[in-house]
């Protein structure tokens, strides 16, 4: 509130709004007596210092009349507001705990509703509920609902798909509660804003009822019937419909601007909260481990196959990295085995196993904490609206049944064990309040709450400087060595997988063209895309004076991979049998496997080389 007061436009209308608040508490009781005088003496007068605004036709004071009229016509719009805001929260949050079919049918009504005009939707419920106060209030607040319904679905539809809540699905909250607690809290501001700018309308639409005279009925008046009546001698004397046509107009402005300010508000402060995003990860090969994966596709309507039959194994204690481009599917893969694909994703696999249990078959509690995931981007991953230390000891309340003061303690010691200075005052902040690598270890953190025996790390280094890279990189090391958990790291950059890891998986178009051992990364690298992508990474030696090497061409989409190697189109020593047919993964020494026709070492680097 405090900044939008400090705006010259919030702190008018906030000023407006406290005003009219003021006057339909006390109006009633300091005036209700002169506006309710009778003065048969003073039928239908103009403007005098007696009368303000002149008189009515049984010689009541308008002046008063406008001002105790403020508490019915202030009531009537916040109550029509209320029930409108209700139902159209209800309403466009129903679909996100409905079935399927019945989120459908609501979802189908909202659009159906909201096609027609607001003003028409008031008059149509005006006349099936009646005049009266009470068929004005619901008239007008069914004519709210729609537009709001549709507000929320869209704001929900925003939010649900963000990384926190798929993880607090993870972790088996219901979806009520997901709702309540992880959906609702982050879409608040703007619907709070939107319900402030719908009792000005509501407020309008109220005073245009008992103008219409279906509103308001005698001896009970508002601003719009106060309106109706000056309306019929405004030639002879305009000033008795100038002042209820004044106090709408004002009234409503005052309600408009207060959430027009709040909005903007909000919008410059969703703007330096946002920081960029890069990037996508995860996947690994082998063979019976920890983790097996054999023969893994994720499809999508249409036939479009994003991850193609990749098959690997990672050991215990194992760390394992994961390069390619954007698009070659590391990061589905990494979802597909933490079973955090969606529909309308399909995933198949031969063999999905995580320490010998079926992941297809194991619910999330008999999972547990085994396998933790750290995501590539911590502050969409983090619930914006809950505290850090709340966020991370909810893993322990779910899995391990602590209590939320038991939990919170651990989550202080987690957040103490990544190195994160100060954890008991840090865990009582909120995401924005860290620094992105502080973030990115309060991740890591949550991830280390239970006993983690497998952790994917999809880009956990993105959007960081190289020294907090370092430190996030160091911090996976020692999880590995204290705990002996295997890592999964997924990575653009290849040649810090080549300095972590102990193997590397190297996709291309949705599978895996090359694994071998990162000790001979740099000297036995086979396939021309893992030799292409080591020369287009500079170094100490690199010619500053030559452009740097690039690989040319893109990346097929998923739907566009045709016959033959997907590589084919970009490969420097690619020939026809590379277009007609797609190479299959075959070992070629111990530990080291590769998808090509040409496994000439020594004809690819030359290839490669010159190109570059």
């Amino acid at each position: 509130m405090r900044p939008v007061l400090r705006s010259p436009v919030g702190a008018a209308s906030a000023v407006l709004l406290c005003l009219l608040v003021a006057l339909a508490v006390f109006a009633p009781i300091l005036w209700g007596d002169r506006a309710a005088a009778i003065d048969t003496d003073a039928l239908q007068q103009g403007p005098s210092s007696a009368h303000l605004l002149g008189t009515d036709q049984l010689g009541r004071d308008i002046f008063y009349r406008v001002l105790v009229a403020t508490r019915l016509t202030l009531g009537l719009a916040l109550l029509a507001t209320v029930i409108g805001v209700t139902g159209g929260l209800l309403l466009g949050s129903a679909p996100s705990v409905l079935p399927r079919w019945a989120a459908r049918i609501v979802t189908s009504a909202v659009n159906i509703a909201v096609a027609f005009p607001g003003l028409l939707l008031a008059l149509f419920f005006a006349v099936i509920f009646g005049t009266g106060t009470v068929g004005a209030v619901l008239a007008i607040a069914f004519a709210i609902t729609p537009s709001f319904a549709r507000l929320t679905q869209t704001l929900t539809a925003s939010v649900s798909g963000r990384d926190f809540v798929k993880a607090a699905r993870v972790c088996g909250v219901g979806r009520f509660r997901l709702l309540v607690r992880h959906v609702l809290p982050n879409i608040a501001e703007p619907l709070v804003i939107n319900a402030t700018m719908a009792a000005g309308t509501a407020l309008m639409a109220v005073a245009g009822l008992s103008f219409l005279g279906i509103g308001v009925q005698a001896p009970s008046y508002d601003w719009g019937r106060l309106l109706g009546e000056g309306l019929n001698r405004i030639y002879l004397s305009p000033a008795p419909a100038l002042g209820p046509a004044i106090a709408v107009v004002v009234a409503g402005l005052a309600f408009n601007l207060f959430g027009e300010a709040a909005a903007s508000l909000a919008g410059r402060r969703q703007q330096q909260r946002q920081e960029p995003v890069t990037h996508e990860s995860v996947v690994d090969t082998s063979a019976g481990g920890l983790l097996t994966v054999r023969n893994l596709h994720v499809t999508f309507p249409g036939g479009v196959r994003a991850v193609r039959g990749v098959s690997f194994t990672v050991q215990d204690g194992e760390m394992v990295g994961v390069v390619g481009e954007s698009g070659s599917g590391k990061s589905l893969t990494a979802l597909a085995v933490s079973r955090l694909v969606e529909h309308p994703g399909v995933v198949s696999a031969d063999r999905l196993e995580f320490n010998g249990t079926p992941l297809a078959r194991t619910s999330d509690r008999e999972l547990g904490t085994g396998l933790a995931m750290v995501f590539q981007d911590p502050m969409t991953s983090f619930n914006p609206a809950l505290r850090i230390g709340r966020q991370v000891a909810e893993v322990s309340e779910v899995h391990q049944g602590l209590s939320r003061r038991a939990a919170f303690a651990k989550a202080v010691d987690r957040l103490r064990a990544v190195r994160i200075p100060e954890a008991d005052r840090r865990a009582r902040q909120y995401p924005h309040e860290f620094s992105g690598g502080m973030r990115q270890r309060a991740m890591i953190a949550m991830g280390l709450m239970g006993e983690p025996r497998l952790v994917i790390a999809d880009e956990p280094t993105t959007a960081l400087d190289v020294t907090v890279q370092r430190e996030v990189l160091r911090l996976l090391a020692r999880i590995r060595a204290e705990r002996s958990a295997a890592v999964l790291l997924i990575s653009h950059d290849i040649t810090v997988v080549a300095q972590t890891c102990d193997r590397v998986l190297v996709m291309y178009a949705g599978r895996i063209v090359e694994e071998l051992p990162t000790s001979e990364l740099f000297t036995s690298a086979r396939h021309p895309y893992t030799t292409a992508l080591l020369a287009a990474v500079p170094d100490l030696d690199t010619d500053r004076d030559a452009p740097l090497a690039v690989i040319p061409g893109r990346p097929p989409e998923p739907g566009e991979i045709a016959r033959g190697c997907p590589f084919a189109p970009r490969c420097p020593v690619a020939e026809q049998k590379c277009r007609l047919e797609e190479p299959s993964l075959v070992s070629v020494d111990e530990g080291h496997q590769v998808a090509c026709w040409k496994l000439d070492a020594e004809l690819v680097e030359a290839a490669v080389g010159g190109a570059r």
